[in-house]
């Protein structure tokens, strides 16, 4: 009996996650003033990241099945940052505090920087909506 392959793994979902992170981060730095669209893009940042974090559990599961401690530890502190800043957008968001979002904006902008995009892509807007997504959650 031949594997099983999940063509939908949290692997190819977090590489896709962080390709759409990049383009909202490319498209919230043409923005010069806050509008609606900013704080969709932002609430969109900050649901993926959240996303990314979640799937990571999942992504060690097989590690720790075969004795990777190590391996699977590692993985974990390499995305931690991707939950806590997630969250910290999204409070920075509630509170309306772009100076925040801003410097968080930096940081998921280091960690993306190595994300080949084309100038023009086929995403579309999956961000449209966020903001009103997440006050309605709250």
């Amino acid at each position: 009996m031949s594997r099983v392959i999940n063509p939908n793994s949290a692997g190819k979902e977090r590489n896709q996650l962080m390709r759409a992170i990049a383009i909202a981060l490319r498209e919230l730095l043409t923005h010069e003033e806050v509008d609606d669209m900013s704080r969709d893009l932002a609430a969109f940042i900050a649901a993926a990241l959240q996303t990314i974090a979640q799937g990571i559990e999942s992504s060690v599961v097989a590690w720790e099945k075969r004795g990777y401690w190590l391996k699977a530890d590692k993985f974990r502190l390499e995305w931690e940052w991707a939950g806590t800043t997630g969250k910290a957008i999204e409070r920075a968001l509630i509170e309306d505090d772009w100076q925040e979002i801003a410097l968080l904006c930096v940081k998921v902008g280091t960690k993306v920087q190595h994300i080949k995009l084309p100038k023009s892509h086929r995403l579309g807007t999956p961000w449209a909506g966020a903001w009103r997504k997440l006050r309605l959650g709250n």
